[in-house]
Formats: structure tokens, sequence, C-alpha cells
């Protein structure tokens, strides 16, 4: 099949060898596919990203056992899809049929082991024209919804399981610092929640016009004024949540020096690098830190059903579309945040 592959810290487009499903899993065609800001970190930090997996240890200890990519071999990325069923590996139940378009969380289990779809060497992610899923896993598409808005299930549940994670009440203030994908998704989530004071902050122009349009109250460019001040304007008695969806070195420090005392700080974006801060800030204001990373099945299964039914217009957030043939320079478009927020690849367009 053709796909575009992640080789020698770039992408290219091959021929690689045809998926087949194993035990328990079908194959599936790849309809769309959404490029994940993990996936640009992938290319350009590799080897960043599993020695903080390592260091983590992230596959250790009882269970399955993870099966960690090598960036040295070939891997198909793209964990952000909808798919459409083509055939069934053994010991399948054909629950759904031949035909029908789904979602998955984008892990597969191959006896003890877990891979993550779009992050292993031997199972294909969705920058190619067919993949292998885990059957148990796979949601079927409501009828009506597009292949696009499926696709941004993905991404949109990671904001579901940052607001979770946060302990949100619809009585609390947010102020959402960073409004790419992950910001975007939180702001979305945040309105469905009923949270009536939200506040968003981004240097983007395009990016503050999105967030807008998916809840927030507020928008702040802050280079013009401290987003905080916003934030205590909106809501000045109201317990603040602050979510960080940046991922820049020096981001947490400065949210801690700006949070009013006994707030809540969520760090939502992926920051590569070594970061610092003086927890003598957040001490002395008694803050409270969280890390999030990801979601729970149900909060997937919950985004799908959100998007359905029109909870959530993730059509705004839909800025590009590409063949395989597009993905390479799709990667180096997304590096600009005036022009995009998701680009969708389309490996049969």
């Amino acid at each position: 099949m053709l796909a575009a592959v992640m080789r020698d810290s770039g992408i290219v487009l091959d021929t690689v060898s045809d998926p087949e499903p194993g035990s328990g899993e079908v194959l599936v065609k790849t309809l769309a596919c959404g490029i994940c800001g993990s996936d640009l970190h992938a290319l350009r930090h590799a080897d960043k990203m599993l020695e903080a997996a390592a260091e983590s240890g992230a596959g250790q200890g009882p269970g399955p056992s993870v099966v960690v990519m090598d960036p040295s071999r070939d891997v198909v990325l793209g964990h952000e899809f909808c798919a459409e069923i083509v055939d069934f590996g053994p010991n399948t139940t054909k629950r759904l049929k031949a035909g029908t378009r789904v979602v998955s969380v984008p892990l597969a289990f191959r006896g003890t082991s877990i891979h993550a779809v779009g992050y292993s060497n031997e199972l294909p992610g969705g920058y190619g024209e067919a993949m292998v899923l885990s059957e148990p896993l796979l949601l079927e598409v409501p009828n009506g919804l597009s292949t696009e808005r499926a696709a941004l299930t993905e991404p949109m549940a990671v904001g579901a399981h940052a607001v979770a994670k946060s302990g949100m009440g619809q009585g609390d203030a947010a102020l959402v610092v960073g409004c790419g994908p992950v910001g975007l998704a939180v702001i979305a989530a945040l309105r469905m929640l009923g949270v009536e004071a939200v506040v968003a902050a981004d240097y983007s122009p395009m990016r503050r016009r999105l967030a807008e349009g998916l809840g927030a109250h507020r928008v702040v460019d802050p280079a013009e004024r401290p987003a905080i001040d916003a934030l205590r304007e909106l809501a000045p008695f109201k317990p603040a949540v602050m979510f960080e969806c940046v991922g820049v070195p020096g981001v947490i420090q400065q949210m801690m020096k700006d949070a009013p005392r006994g707030a809540r700080i969520v760090v939502a974006g992926v920051c590569m690098e070594v970061d610092s801060f003086k927890p003598m800030i957040g001490i002395n204001k008694e803050l409270s830190l969280q890390f999030v990373l990801g979601y729970m099945p149900d909060e997937f299964a919950n985004t799908l059903r959100a998007i359905a039914e029109g909870e959530i217009d993730v059509d705004p957030l839909i800025t590009g579309r590409v063949g395989l043939e597009g993905v390479a320079g799709a990667f180096e478009d997304l590096a600009r945040p005036d022009e995009h927020a998701k680009i969708l690849v389309q490996p049969h367009s």
C-alpha cells in the first residue's frame, strides 16, 4: 500500500507492506486522519519522547507490556482517524459488518503486548491507505456523521479528559493559555460542562476566532494585555482553573506567577525541553498542579456522541486537507499557527 512514512527524521511517500489482521483484529481502509502536534514532536524529537517515556516508567510494572517504536526504522504515523471495515482476522465476532465506518482509541492488543497505532513499527497509522485495529475497541460512526467530523473524535477527547482531571465545576472560572488543537478541545469541553466564565489567550488572530466560536467568553492577545487580567474582570470571585496548552518552557512558571491564590493549573501542553519553575511560588499561593495525558475510553466514546449530536462543532477546526503526497508539506504548514488548526490526511483522495 501507499503511505507517508517517517524515515530519517523526514516524511517520504513510499510503498509499504499491506497490513494483515491478526487474532481479534480487523483490516480497515483509512478514510481520514488528522495531523497531531504529537506527530510533529515525533518527527523532530523522537529520541526525547522515548527518553521521557523510559524515565517515567511507561510500559513497566504488571499488566501488558507496551511495545516502544524504534525511530531508526520506518513508522507510519497517524492516530486521529476514521476508517471503513474491509476484512476480519481470526477470532473476531464480526459484530460490525464490512463497510461500517469506525473510529477507535489508537491502541492494538497483540498477545500480551500493547501497540500504539501510529507510533509502531509493526502497525501502520492513518497516514497510509490501510490499518489493522483491535475489534473490541471499534466504535461505529453514527449514521449521518461525516467522516471528517468523526476523525476529530480523538483530539477532542484530549480536551474532555483534561477538563475531567481538573475537577472543574460550573461555578469555576477557566483560563486557557494556548488555542491550538489541545486548547480548542479544552474550550469545547468547558462549554459542554456549562462553565460560564472562560477566557482564552493566544497570539494568533485565527486561533482566537476559533476559541470564541467554540465557547470562550473572552479572548485575549497576550501581546496586548495579560490574560489573567481578563479573567479577573470576567469572574473576580470565582475559583480559577488555568489550562496550560502551549508546551513551551517558561509558561508554567509564568502561569504560577499570574495565578490567584488556591488556583488549579492543568498542564496539557507537551513540552519536549527541560523546564523549571519556583516551587515557593506554588507553596505561598497553595496552587495545585495537575499534568494530563490522553483520555479514557468512556471519554472517547462520549466525545464521538457529542460531535454526532452537534454539541461540539468541529467543522471550523478543519483548515486543510491533503492526500498522502501532501503530508510532508502539511507538517511544515502546521508550524505556522496563523494558517492552520487541523489538517486532515485523506489517503484515497
